[in-house]
């Protein structure tokens, strides 16, 4: 019971958040009227071209009205219609977002995996190695992704031609032309997640080895590594996680610059040809995503740290 009631607040929380995420946005892309049907229309258009084209795509009713209108679509699974090509929004979004998710979460496995060893070595070699980590995380963290991308493509798809510097092959139709796309810009979007998520990671499993109880286990005389696998990583695990999940969305951000430099079909080259099309739709479509996507993350994060630390529940 206590933990349906800890899902409960958290889902209706997640929903109220999402209602009020969409409401920004809406405001936002839509407060201005005849900004839109001028960047569609062009400069030379008329105001008279310009009314009527507000008209015809309802952007002349109180901002209130096309909120709702759109939001009780929205829950319906309509998003709208593209203002450029005339295509419903869930049809664009369905194509792209395989694309980014496949980048954003194999960037995110990899990232913590690697991560994960990295930051627990660093915090049980306190040497050489951690100050070797160390270095490698500021060093890392230091390089812009997008420039990454572009230093990778120059020496593995220009200069060695190990990988194909732009474009996308669907797992469903190669698995080894999926993965040669995806590599580089894996790589890219993963270094600086690796570097700030072992730092993370170090300081967490050094907290939990300098508690008391850990002390008292090594008194009683327990192997180093039972101590390492039963105690300390189950109690850095909370803050671990946490950390993660806030890696996965700052990837979704950083996908977009990434998506532009491989020339990858994903929902961050929608959104930036959207915005300068003013094609609104399909950036309110881009933002309702990754909003959700969001959302449903700190979700489970949430649940997973109560799984982790039933303490949290009480919290």
């Amino acid at each position: 019971m206590p933990v349906l009631v800890f899902f409960t607040r958290r889902a209706v929380a997640a929903v109220v958040l999402l209602v009020a995420i969409t409401a920004l946005a809406f405001t936002l892309v839509y407060s201005s009227n005849n900004n839109i049907a001028r960047n569609i229309l062009g400069e030379l258009a008329t105001q008279e071209q310009i009314d009527a084209l507000s008209a015809e795509l309802g952007l002349d009713r109180p901002l209130v009205v096309q909120y709702l209108d759109w939001l009780v679509s929205a829950v319906q699974g309509d998003l709208g219609v593209s203002f450029v090509t005339g295509t419903p929004v869930v049809d664009s979004l369905a194509i792209r977002l395989p694309v980014t998710l496949s980048l954003v979460t194999v960037s995110l496995v990899v990232a913590a995996l690697i991560a994960i060893v990295l930051g627990i070595v660093a915090a049980v070699r306190r040497g050489w190695v951690d100050r070797g980590v160390q270095i490698f995380s500021v060093a890392a963290e230091s390089l812009p992704n997008f420039w990454v991308g572009l230093a990778l493509v120059s020496t593995f798809a220009i200069g060695l031609a190990w990988f194909p510097a732009t474009g996308y092959v669907p797992i469903d139709q190669s698995v080894t032309g999926w993965v040669s796309t995806i590599t580089l810009p894996v790589i890219a979007l993963a270094l600086s997640c690796i570097a700030s998520t072992a730092q993370q990671i170090r300081s967490a499993v050094i907290d939990v080895l300098k508690k008391d109880y850990v002390r008292t286990l090594r008194a009683r005389g327990l192997p180093e590594g039972a101590i390492l696998a039963r105690n300390v990583l189950r109690n850095a695990a909370p803050p671990a996680v946490t950390v993660v999940s806030l890696q996965f969305i700052g990837m979704l951000s950083g996908a977009v610059l990434i998506e532009r430099v491989f020339a990858l079909p994903g929902l961050g080259s929608l959104a930036v040809n959207a915005a300068i099309q003013s094609d609104i739709p399909v950036v309110m479509g881009v933002l309702v995503v990754a909003a959700v996507i969001v959302v449903v993350v700190n979700l489970a994060v949430d649940l997973a740290v109560t799984w982790i630390n039933p303490k949290a529940r009480i919290q």
